[in-house]
C-alpha cells in the first residue's frame, strides 16, 4: 500500500525522488517473488516434507488454540477426511479421544471415521486449482513489469524536462 502510494504521488507530484523509491521497492518486491517462486520450483520434496511435519506438530496445539481447532475442523469436513497420514495422528495430541469429532462421518456414536488423508486431499485440491494461482501470478508479474516500466519511463521523461529547462 505504501509502495502503492509513493508511485502514485510520484507521478501527480513529478518527483523522480518518490518514483525512483517506488521503483526500487517494485523491483525488490519482483525479484523476492520470482526468487521464492524459483524456490519452490527447486525444493519442493522438501517443502512437502516440511508441510506434513508442520501439520503434524501443529495436531498437537488442537485443543489449546481455537483458531486451529477451527481450521482442522473446517478442513476434515470440507475433504472428509482425517489427520494429516491417517487417524492415528490424532493419538498424539493432549486431550482425550482418539480423534476430534470432525473425523467422524455422523456425529452420532459409534464413531465412523474417514479414512483418507487430509493432506493428500488438501494437495489434491491445490493442484486442481494450480492453474488459477499460476494464472494470478503470471498477471501479478506482468502488472509489475509494466509499473516499473512506466515508472522508469516517467522518471527519464522528468529528468529530460528538467535538463532542457536548464
Amino acid at each position: 500500500m505504501v509502495t502503492g502510494f509513493l508511485g502514485c504521488l510520484g507521478a501527480l507530484k513529478e518527483q523522480r525522488c518518490l518514483l525512483m523509491t517506488f521503483f526500487v521497492i517494485l523491483l525488490l518486491l519482483f525479484l523476492t517473488e520470482a526468487a521464492l517462486v524459483l524456490m519452490m520450483g527447486l525444493f519442493h520434496k522438501e517443502l512437502d516434507q516440511k508441510a506434513k511435519e508442520d501439520l503434524i506438530e501443529g495436531m498437537r496445539d488442537y485443543d489449546v488454540n481455537p483458531g486451529l481447532k477451527k481450521s482442522w475442523d473446517s478442513m476434515q469436513r470440507i475433504f472428509k477426511c482425517c489427520g494429516v497420514s491417517n487417524h492415528t495422528d490424532w493419538y498424539n495430541r493432549t486431550a482425550e479421544g482418539p480423534h476430534p469429532e470432525s473425523c467422524c462421518r455422523d456425529h452420532t456414536p459409534p464413531c465412523h471415521r474417514w479414512e483418507e488423508p487430509c493432506y493428500e486431499k488438501a494437495k489434491a485440491w491445490v493442484l486442481e486449482n494450480i492453474s488459477w494461482v499460476l494464472g494470478f501470478g503470471v498477471c501479478l508479474g506482468i502488472v509489475q513489469i509494466l509499473a516499473l516500466a512506466f515508472s522508469m519511463l516517467m522518471y527519464c521523461q522528468i529528468l529530460r524536462v528538467e535538463k532542457y529547462m536548464d
